[in-house]
């Protein structure tokens, strides 16, 4: 009965913002329709990705969450750089890392320790999860450094900007084929790839298509709350910085957010940190980059170059989350103490 609600609920709430979209609602009200049509969408991404780890297992499960998950913002920020509104990409690409490392893996240790003293994933995967975040940092931080130096022209900029995005986008490449082929079985989650009894939703089959329709549907429900964005930050006097930052990427996240905090209540504390982790990752190290490449492609290359503020608030998320995962151990209060970093980015980026 709950779900036969749930998914009625979904397939009049899309349709609603679908109809709102195309028939020129009231942007606030559009924008409300589309909030909570992907709350629905996100629960549906959840499922899916649920089932389709029960097949896949929990490592692969939560990449291809992550990755599904980031489909969207990628798509989004493709036309915001086809756009030129450069500013915008990066202060969103901000918002995804801290959203996923402080929100969303916050929500997850929070909600999980709640309802279980102590969870533990695999302490391997912790610490190299660790230094691909380090590494994160580094290929952001440089170019903001050198960039700033005498006679450092805008040719310079962007052919660092380039060589910064293909070293970045082997890097986490490599780390598919580490993580996932060479080194599966040192940094799989035994433990939390057990089913626990569970009977998946939907066959495998089933789970897959469903997995790509609800990726589909975010994608949509994405484009359709970003549309009205300008006129509602408008309204309530919002800056683009914290706009881009936590508004685009909240809702861009939303998909991660449901599901990491559901594996995370079913003590599958494994794949919520690798939807949320990984997906800060894949951000870092695959989509800017890509997205500095197609920018390119465009005729106008964004550089990799964020704002002090901006990398100020990735290098305090990454410090946090390291310090809190490195030893493959959550609880509640380390949840609770990212949301509360979040919470302060979120004040300073409001008062900016």
């Amino acid at each position: 009965m709950r779900q036969k609600l749930f998914f009625t609920g979904l397939i009049v709430m899309f349709a609603l913002s679908a109809i709102g979209h195309f028939a020129g609602f009231d942007m606030t009200l559009q924008f409300i329709i589309s909030a909570i049509a992907i709350v629905f969408v996100a629960g549906f991404l959840g499922k899916a990705t649920e089932s389709v780890a029960h097949y896949a297992g929990q490592r692969l499960g939560g990449f291809l969450n992550a990755t599904f998950g980031n489909a969207a913002e990628l798509i989004i920020a493709i036309f915001l750089v086809k756009e030129g509104l450069f500013d915008m990409v990066k202060a969103s690409i901000t918002g995804s890392i801290i959203g996923n490392l402080l929100l969303v893996l916050g929500l997850s240790l929070f909600a999980g320790g709640l309802k279980y003293k102590q969870q533990k994933f695999n302490n391997q995967l912790a610490e190299h999860n660790s230094t691909l975040m380090i590494m994160a940092v580094i290929g952001l931080f440089v170019p903001a450094v050198f960039v700033g130096a005498e006679h450092f022209s805008l040719t310079k900029n962007h052919f660092l900007s380039l060589a910064v995005a293909c070293i970045l986008i082997v890097s986490y490449l490599l780390w598919l084929v580490f993580s996932m082929i060479t080194h599966k079985d040192v940094l799989s989650d035994k433990d939390m790839n057990a089913d626990h009894g569970e009977e998946p939703a939907w066959s495998k089959g089933t789970s897959i298509i469903l997995l790509v329709v609800a990726t589909v549907m975010v994608a949509f429900t994405s484009e359709w709350l970003v549309h009205t964005l300008d006129t509602f930050t408008e309204r309530f006097g919002l800056s683009q910085l914290f706009v881009g930052a936590f508004v685009i990427a909240i809702v861009g996240n939303a998909a991660e957010h449901s599901a990491a905090i559901m594996l995370a209540m079913k003590n599958k504390i494994g794949a919520a940190v690798e939807i949320a982790i990984g997906s800060s990752l894949q951000i870092a190290l695959f989509v800017a980059p890509v997205l500095i490449l197609v920018s390119t492609l465009f005729g106008d290359t964004m550089d990799i170059i964020f704002t002090p503020i901006e990398l100020t608030a990735i290098g305090v998320s990454v410090f946090i989350a390291k310090s809190v995962s490195r030893d493959g151990n959550t609880n509640w209060y380390e949840g609770f103490l990212l949301l509360m970093v979040y919470i302060i980015l979120g004040f300073a980026f409001y008062l900016v």
